[in-house]
């Protein structure tokens, strides 16, 4: 509550300063100013010289003086007049809604243009280019402002996380993506690895790992981001010119990578270990290392020795699980003189594609030559929506909607498609005597992504049970994204056929599936050979003949062989255990750091504009956006980290607030600068109805803007 209460503050004490700009302006260009506000609606408490500080607004007070000092000659009119003289004009308020604010002067009020002034001192009356100065002097107080608070904190150091390379994920353009120099480098491997370090971003030096996220989620669809890094053992910095590919999580561009970790295991701070959700951490976090064979490693512990080698990266450990052929791996963990060595065996790499879904939507999908397993409930918290509809973890999805035992791309796709209507699903839930099938009934939320309220993965560590393969499949290795139907639709022709061999193998999930597949087809790809055969035995679904067993001869072509011999291995030791590496970023004298704080007001000033471009060339979407919920939301989260990111953040928020101040939108300032420049080039205001009428289209345009960004912060806060 108090990070949140600290947010709040900072949002108003940078609205604060940009009504200040305005109001300062204001006084300097001779303006009665009636209101300085910080927020909407009624006011809370007031204060205004004369009367002092009392609740609510003083202006019905100061209305009725006036009244009475415009009446007959008198005793009472006089004395109204001589308490008017004692009044200032201006009267100082705090609105009930903080997140926004005013100043109200004399003849000037945003939504009503007719509300004009003859007064002397009015905002008519003020020469055009004064008017310019103060309806622009509330954004130049942002950037100020920024500009100061970016120095602040690069002098006093913002930790952060270096450019460098920390994860790879397969089939995105970041592993697929040959360096342009690669042959004078002697490298014949695709992509970037773990550990390289990013010289420049499109030429220029980066400060954070922040800006390579940055540079693809703002770049422009189908234009390369150029990458200059330094990769150990290599003479040369390599070249990469890689094109993002919208992720289909976050549905911005990106390059498939993630920042550098440290050989550290999480920690957790010593007052939040004894609280509820610290206690229930650690406990997961033991289930873990006990599950993939660390008992006693604790978090906090270092990771110093693999295989006896001693190691200083992660990326060491993910190598080494890479090219181990799946044999075990002994790891050696120190803390504080204390020593624990444990064993943990590689998982088998699935192929990563993208599922194409009837609807058009395109998915990742994991899967063996086209072989995937059913959706589960991986997990339901017993709070969620999902939990009070019905479902329950483990739960193994036999029907969704129309969908017979659907893959996750399917079954999402089914409850997408669903959303904001009832839907009925099918679930194998396991029970004291065995499993037994329950008939539950969903509404999916009417947001775009049509959530439930669970995290959903496939049965691919738990069983051998199919879902019917995807029609259509988008080659995530490929560069040119070609189309191909997975070889599993020649040999799996009902949905929930279970496989029990391959090639002779006994087979309990679908990783055994696909080393047996390897083994049974090592000597024909090897050879050369253009196909391989692998005879498998599948038991039908009920229903189909009541679950007899078939064999099928499976045949494998050539480019389908390669696919399935050059998956490697991946560490059961999840990377988000171990800690970020992290620097600190700072400008090193007081020059630099003012240096760096100009450099970065102008980069976040130019990335606020090209957010707007890049919404309307669709590669940014409006639910991409924070309305005031949201940066709360992050806000909050941001406060954890310590008070130069608070700061950090605040000088972000004050150069977006300038920015989207200064469109040429109707109601902000940047639409009144434009009328103001019609009123000088034209020699008289813009006509009241049409002032009237633009007053209006911004009103709805603001309001709609800002019920979307809300409800879209609500559902991704809430999981809606």
């Amino acid at each position: 509550m108090f990070d949140l209460l600290l947010v709040i503050f900072g949002f108003g004490m940078i609205i604060f300063v940009h009504e200040l700009g305005h109001f300062l302006a204001a006084r300097w260009a001779g303006i009665r100013v009636l209101a300085f506000a910080v927020g909407f609606g009624p006011a809370v408490v007031s204060w205004r010289k004369g009367m002092g500080m009392q609740r609510g607004s003083s202006e019905g007070e100061v209305e009725a003086l006036l009244t009475r000092a415009r009446g007959r000659p008198g005793e009472s009119r006089e004395a109204a007049r001589s308490a008017l003289s004692q009044l200032s004009h201006t009267e100082y308020r705090l609105n009930v809604l903080p997140f926004g604010g005013y100043v109200k002067m004399l003849g000037q009020e945003d939504l009503d243009p007719s509300a004009v002034s003859a007064e002397k001192d009015s905002y008519q009356n003020c020469p055009v280019w004064k008017r310019l100065i103060v309806i622009s002097a509330g954004v130049a107080m942002n950037l100020v402002s920024a500009a100061v608070l970016f120095v602040v904190v690069f002098t006093m150091g913002l930790e952060t996380e270096p450019a460098k390379i920390g994860i790879v994920r397969a089939g995105t353009p970041a592993a697929v993506t040959m360096a342009v120099n690669a042959h004078a480098a002697g490298v014949d491997a695709p992509g970037l690895k773990a550990g390289d370090e990013i010289l420049t971003i499109n030429g220029r030096k980066p400060n954070s790992f922040n800006d390579l996220i940055l540079a693809s989620a703002m770049g422009k669809r189908g234009r390369a981001v150029t990458l200059r890094v330094e990769r150990s053992g290599v003479p040369m910095p390599l070249v990469f010119q890689i094109v993002p590919t919208e992720s289909r999580m976050t549905g911005l561009l990106e390059l498939g990578v993630g920042p550098a970790f440290t050989t550290q295991l999480w920690s957790m701070p010593e007052e939040k270990r004894e609280t509820p959700q610290g206690r229930a951490q650690i406990e997961d976090f033991t289930r873990l290392m006990q599950r993939i064979g660390l008992p006693g490693v604790e978090p906090g512990m270092r990771l110093t020795h693999v295989n006896g080698e001693e190691i200083e990266q992660l990326a060491e450990l993910l190598e080494a699980v890479r090219e181990s052929e799946g044999a075990p791996l002994q790891l050696r963990f120190e803390s504080g003189g204390r020593v624990v060595q444990g064993e943990i065996t590689p998982i088998a790499e699935l192929e990563l594609d993208i599922a194409v879904m009837p609807s058009g939507e395109q998915v990742p999908h994991d899967h063996v030559l086209g072989l995937a397993g059913v959706m589960t409930v991986a997990r339901a918290d017993p709070k969620s929506r999902a939990a009070k509809q019905g479902l329950v973890s483990g739960d193994i999805f036999e029907r969704v909607g129309n969908v017979e035992f659907p893959s996750v791309p399917a079954g999402m796709a089914e409850i997408r498609a669903n959303r904001g209507r009832a839907l009925r699903v099918a679930v194998a839930r396991r029970t004291g005597q065995g499993s037994s099938t329950e008939t539950v009934q969903l509404t999916p939320s009417v947001s775009r992504k049509g959530q439930i309220g669970f995290v959903a993965q496939d049965t691919n560590l738990l069983s051998t049970l199919l879902s019917m393969p995807e029609r259509t499949l988008i080659s995530a290795a490929d560069e040119t994204e070609r189309l191909f139907e997975p070889a599993a639709l020649r040999v799996i022709d009902h949905p929930g056929m279970t496989i029990l061999r391959v090639g002779g193998l006994s087979v309990e999930n679908l990783l055994d599936v696909r080393e047996a597949l390897v083994a049974a087809t090592l000597d024909d790809f090897e050879a050369g050979a253009e196909t391989a055969h692998v005879e498998l035995e599948l038991r039908l679904p009920f229903g189909e003949r009541g679950g007899d067993v078939v064999t099928r001869s499976w045949e494998l072509k050539r480019d389908e062989l390669e696919r399935l011999h050059a998956l490697r291995w991946v560490s059961p030791l999840p990377a988000g255990v171990f800690q970020l590496e992290r620097f600190m970023l700072t400008g090193g004298t007081p020059i630099g750091s003012l240096t760096m704080g100009l450099s970065e007001t102008r980069r976040v000033m130019l990335s606020t504009y090209t957010t707007f471009a890049r919404l309307f060339q669709g590669t940014v979407k409006v639910e991409h956006l924070k309305g005031p919920v949201g940066i709360a939301h992050i806000g909050t989260m941001i406060a954890e980290r310590g008070w130069v990111w608070l700061l950090f953040l605040g000088a972000i928020v004050s150069v977006n607030l300038a920015v989207i101040n200064f469109l040429p939108l109707p109601i902000v300032d940047g639409g009144q600068f434009i009328f103001l420049l019609f009123e000088g080039i034209r020699g008289k205001p813009a006509p009241i109805a049409l002032q009237n009428a633009v007053a209006l289209v911004g009103m709805v345009l603001i309001g709609a803007v800002f019920i979307i960004v809300t409800f879209n912060d609500i559902v991704g806060l809430f999981g809606g």
